[in-house]
């Protein structure tokens, strides 16, 4: 039996085979430390568990609307509000399975065959297979490391087509870490605006930025921007509730209405208890979610001195989120791998530490730390690494 065609070009994501592959050799009884999985390390908050609990005990596990509960419609409102001052109407909100099918959903409403969308590299390892699974097309554009990954209005505008229909964002960025700035979007949404390109800003890691500068939505920057836009989120990030799977999207109503119908047809509605969970993320105390940002940050920065003491390897300090994305170029030279691929399977084999090839994600000379783990084990992946990187000086 021949699969669909859309399938079958479909990369497998490299971070859930790393992931894989390190549980593996923990398995075995290996002492891996696996720097690979985008989750925070730490439990969902206990009032969020408890509020999931009161929602079973009151029986509320049937089918719900399948644009999500009013009720978390209108906490995801109150939360723009308060956040960057947008106000949306409950038509203009989908609670989705995930920040993930938000993306998914919109790609498949939005595409004809052909279609281009604008995907900024490094890159999440979704965005372009998503796009192709709407029969669209990824067309990559470099960010150059020496502007912080970050791309240009210039470089947008060296890319557009009559066939460009959209651009993603996605700051703080996953995999670099990088945020961009409140002028430097400003540049990027006059573009838009001018070729009328659809802005899909993913900002699932808005709660993570660990600079004096809050993060900055393209949306708030002037109403023009904000009916260009759709913003992708959730509490997966914020909340540590990445299993739970509820995202959201915010848009033009038309947009939304689409997905919704999507969704009727392919998902029915959210998990109704995690709907609830999601509800106590965004109606109670804020407290916890400060504190894991905190101890990210702490992270950040042990973990980022440590790396780049280490041979061969360079890299830009991240902003947000909870990776570092270091060149390791002259480090797989240095040591005789043809690629950073190799280097990394290498290491792994060698001295059990699991890291994401930048090649999943469009910038084969890096690989991603995620720094989502204890400081005891960062720090002895880092000597790790480093021992790896010196043993092997050809």
């Amino acid at each position: 039996m021949d699969l669909a065609k859309r399938v079958q070009s479909l990369t497998p994501s490299s971070t859930l085979a790393i992931t894989a592959k390190a549980k593996q050799l923990k398995a075995e009884g290996h002492d891996v430390i696996a720097l690979g999985a985008g989750e925070p390390d730490f439990n969902t908050p206990e009032h969020i568990l408890e509020a999931a609990k009161e929602a079973m005990d009151k029986g509320l596990t049937k089918y719900t609307p399948s644009g999500g509960i009013p009720e978390l419609k209108q906490a995801i409102i109150d939360k723009f509000k308060k956040d960057q001052k947008l106000m949306y109407n409950a038509s203009e909100i989908i609670v989705t399975i995930g920040a993930k099918h938000a993306l998914y959903t919109l790609f498949q409403v939005l595409l004809n065959r052909g279609d281009e969308v604008i995907v900024p590299a490094p890159y999440w390892v979704s965005y372009p297979e998503q796009i192709k699974l709407a029969e669209g097309n990824p067309i990559m554009i470099e960010g150059k490391e020496d502007n912080e990954f970050k791309i240009t209005p210039e470089q947008i505008r060296s890319v557009i087509t009559d066939r460009t229909k959209a651009i993603i964002l996605n700051s703080p960025s996953n995999p670099t870490g990088v945020i961009y700035t409140r002028e430097e979007l400003d540049s990027i949404g006059e573009v838009c605006l001018e070729h009328g390109l659809l802005i899909v800003s993913d900002e699932i890691y808005e709660k993570l930025v660990y600079t004096n500068q809050p993060h900055v939505s393209i949306a708030e920057i002037s109403d023009a921007l904000k009916e260009q836009t759709i913003i992708i989120n959730g509490v997966s990030k914020s909340h540590s509730m990445t299993g739970w799977r509820i995202g959201y999207a915010a848009g033009s109503e038309k947009l939304i209405k689409a997905m919704t119908n999507l969704a009727s047809h392919s998902t029915s509605n959210p998990t109704s208890i995690a709907q609830y969970g999601a509800l106590a993320a965004y109606r109670t105390d804020q407290t916890k979610v400060e504190e894991m940002k905190q101890a990210f940050a702490k992270r950040l920065k042990a973990l980022y001195n440590l790396i780049i003491d280490i041979p061969g390897v360079e890299c830009v300090e991240p902003q947000g989120a909870f990776y570092l994305f270091p060149n390791v170029k002259k480090a797989t030279e240095m040591n005789g791998y043809a690629t950073v691929d190799d280097w990394v399977k290498a290491l792994l084999e060698e001295e059990k530490v699991a890291l994401v090839p930048g090649s999943g994600f469009g910038a084969p000379e890096n690989v991603r730390f995620s720094y989502a783990t204890s400081l005891d084990q960062l720090e002895e992946a880092a000597k790790r690494i480093k021992r790896f990187v010196m043993n092997h000086q050809s």
